[in-house]
This record gives structure tokens, C-alpha cells and sequence, in this order.
């Protein structure tokens, strides 16, 4: 092959593969398009529309409705006490005795003072008798009448200071046998079988009762909660907290859910100024006694009225700075961002109280990482489901 030949042979194999290598690159964006991956796929649903009461919670200390502490009325030696040490007792029950026999021979004495004023004052009834038939005749003066009308009346008012001892006798040795005035728990003695205990002031303390059934809950609330609610009250929207039929909910600390239920009984008549708060009571009944002064326990209220919410998942909310979002899909797919107003978090649901239109809106709740504002997305559609609370007695 000649040299002019071979030259032209590399030239029309260096023209090929040009045209080779442009014909690949005008296939290149051809290929890159056809295999584009599809829009990601996210879960949408409209909002939830749900009727809803929200709830306000405290924190509170169980209280007895009545405590009594238990002291002598008359000094004397403890002659016996009457229960076991922390037992549940009933109004009226014996609790303690105190030696009796000194008051019983006072009550005998007295009751002798009583039965001697009567005998003085059938005397001078029978002697005023007689002066006032001699005193017709003349047979005695009028003073010496005088002086018997006197003595009967000096008669009679002996007669009842008698009476007026032996009531108090009387009390006294009744004073001796200390009775449970109401029914609950008492605590242990304080004073021992065999002491002397000193009656009247500074009498000393022999135990304590507290009332079980039912039990008062203790707690305060800000100033601006009991504005609140003022204002519901007005609005007819939430029962007054001071009219016995404003219902609250409690539970313990090992509890779950709110099985405990009372009303409110109480609400102070002045906020503490120190503090801006208010405090405020419930009335829980205790039948099972369960419920022990003393005891905190968390309570929750009415803080609303009853209204219709628009709610979505906590989990479909997202933070811009200070701002909270929604992502929402339009009829295109495209994404589109709302920013909202909350509210609270009822039934597993986070309340939106503005941003959102529960009619048209569609909002992102699974695959949220993958639905970037102004992107598309291929839509699965869902429904928004609230969570039963567990069971409670506030439903």
C-alpha cells in the first residue's frame, strides 16, 4: 500500500469515530431523561374535623375533709383507750375512758344538792302559805310575809343553781368516755393507758382522726386560668368552678388515664398576691378509701368549651425557626408549605386553630423527609385517625 493511501485511510477512521462520539452525546441527555426516576411517593389526608373539650392540668395534694384531734375535756388518769392504733373508725365510737369514779361522786353529790334545794323549797312554799292566811287575818305582820315570799324565791333559784351543778356533773362524767365526733382514720395514741391528761386549756392531745369518705384535692391556679374560665362561665361555654357542678378528673401517680372524679367545692374568695395564684378544691368520693390525705395527684379541668377542631399528627408538623408548618399537596403534587397556629394535643392529635382548610387541603403525614416545598410528590391518599385515651372517668 502506497503511502498517500494509508494516509487517507487513517483520516476516514478518525472521521468515524468522530461522528461516533457525537452521536453518543446527542443520545446522552436522550437516555438521562427516559430514566428520571418518578416523583417520591408520600401519604396525604385531609385534616381531621373532631368534636373536642380542652383540658387544663394542675398538680394537687389530697386533703381530709374533716381532721379532729382528740383531747381530755376533764383532767384525770387514762383508765383505757378503745382501738387498735390506726384503725378505721365510725362516728360515736368509745375511743378512750378516763377514770370515772371521782365524777360519778361528784354527780351523787350534786344530785344530793338538787334533792336538798327541793326539800328547802317545799318548806318555804308551805310557810308562805300559811303568813299569807294569817297576814289576812293579821295574825302576822306583812314584813314577816315579806320575809317568806323572799326565802321561797332565794328557794327557787337554789333550787336551780342545784340543777345548773348537776348538768355540769353530769357533763363531766360523760366528758370521761372520748367519742369518735366523725368517722375515718384514726392515728396511733399519743398518751398511754395509766397518764395523768390535763382537761380544758391546754388540754392534752390523746389522737387524731381524719375523714376518709369523702376526700377534699387541694391545688392553685394562675391568675390567668381563673380569668379564663371566668370569661367560659360568662359565655355559658363552662359550669362556674363555685356552684358544686363544675366536674374535674384526677389520677395518681401510678395511674393511667383519669379514673378518679369529683367536682369542685371550693375557690378562694381573693387571689394570693405574692404568688398571682387562687386556691382552689375538689370533693372526690373515697368509697374503697383508696385516696389518702397527703397523696399528690395530677387534675385536669375543663379549659374550653366543647367546639369542632381541625386536628392533624404531631408528627406532620414541622419548625422553621419560630414558625411551625404543614406540608400540603396540591391538585398538581406539587408541595406546598402552610404555616399554622396550634393548639393542644387531645386524643394522640395536635389541634390547628389557623393556617389550614380542613375542606381543601391535603396534608403530608408519612414520608414527610421526602416532600420539599415546591418539589413533587406522588400522592397516596390515608385518613388521620384520632387515639382512644385510655379509659378514664373523663371520658
Amino acid at each position: 500500500m502506497s503511502l498517500s493511501s494509508g494516509i487517507r485511510a487513517s483520516a476516514t477512521g478518525a472521521m468515524f469515530a468522530v461522528a461516533a462520539l457525537l452521536s453518543g452525546c446527542d443520545q446522552a441527555p436522550q437516555a438521562q431523561a427516559a430514566a428520571a426516576p418518578p416523583a417520591p411517593p408520600v401519604e396525604v389526608a385531609a385534616p381531621l374535623i373532631r368534636s373536642v373539650v380542652e383540658w387544663d392540668e394542675y398538680t394537687g395534694r389530697f386533703a381530709a375533709a374533716e381532721r379532729v384531734e382528740l383531747r381530755a375535756r376533764v383532767s384525770g388518769y387514762l383508765e383505757a383507750a378503745h382501738f387498735q392504733d390506726g384503725q378505721i373508725v365510725q362516728k360515736g365510737d368509745l375511743l378512750f375512758t378516763i377514770d370515772q369514779r371521782p365524777f360519778q361522786a361528784e354527780l351523787a353529790r350534786a344530785r344530793a344538792d338538787v334533792a336538798s334545794a327541793k326539800a328547802r323549797l317545799a318548806l318555804s312554799e308551805r310557810e308562805l302559805s300559811r303568813a299569807e292566811k294569817l297576814v289576812a287575818t293579821r295574825a302576822i305582820s306583812e314584813e314577816t310575809a315579806d320575809n317568806r315570799r323572799s326565802a321561797r324565791t332565794e328557794a327557787v333559784a337554789d333550787l336551780e343553781a342545784a340543777r345548773a351543778g348537776a348538768a355540769i356533773a353530769e357533763l363531766n362524767l360523760q366528758f370521761t368516755e372520748i367519742r369518735s365526733p366523725v368517722g375515718g382514720r384514726i392515728s396511733d395514741r399519743k398518751v398511754d393507758v395509766g397518764n395523768l391528761v390535763a382537761g380544758g386549756d391546754g388540754a392534752s392531745l390523746l389522737a387524731t382522726i381524719v375523714s376518709l369518705d369523702p376526700i377534699h384535692l387541694e391545688f392553685t391556679m394562675s391568675e390567668a386560668d381563673f380569668l379564663k374560665y371566668g370569661r367560659l362561665h360568662a359565655e355559658g361555654a363552662r359550669a362556674s368552678a363555685r356552684d358544686g357542678s363544675h366536674a374535674i378528673y384526677a389520677r395518681l401517680m401510678d395511674e393511667a388515664g383519669w379514673p378518679h372524679q369529683g367536682t369542685m367545692d371550693f375557690l378562694d374568695n381573693a387571689l394570693d398576691p405574692s404568688s398571682g395564684t387562687i386556691r382552689a378544691r375538689g370533693l372526690f368520693a373515697n368509697p374503697d378509701l383508696r385516696l389518702t390525705p397527703g397523696t399528690f395527684a395530677r387534675i385536669r379541668m375543663a379549659g374550653s368549651g366543647r367546639y369542632d377542631a381541625t386536628m392533624v399528627p404531631d408528627s406532620a408538623i414541622v419548625s422553621d425557626q419560630a414558625n411551625k408548618l404543614v406540608m400540603t399537596v396540591d391538585a398538581e403534587g406539587t408541595v406546598v408549605p402552610r404555616r399554622v397556629t396550634l393548639g393542644p394535643v387531645l386524643d394522640g392529635l395536635r389541634v390547628v386553630r389557623t393556617g389550614l382548610d380542613a375542606a381543601t387541603d391535603r396534608v403530608v403525614v408519612n414520608g414527610l423527609q421526602r416532600a420539599r416545598p415546591g418539589g413533587k410528590v406522588t400522592v397516596q391518599g390515608t385518613t388521620i385517625q384520632a387515639k382512644a385515651e385510655a379509659t378514664t372517668a373523663g371520658g
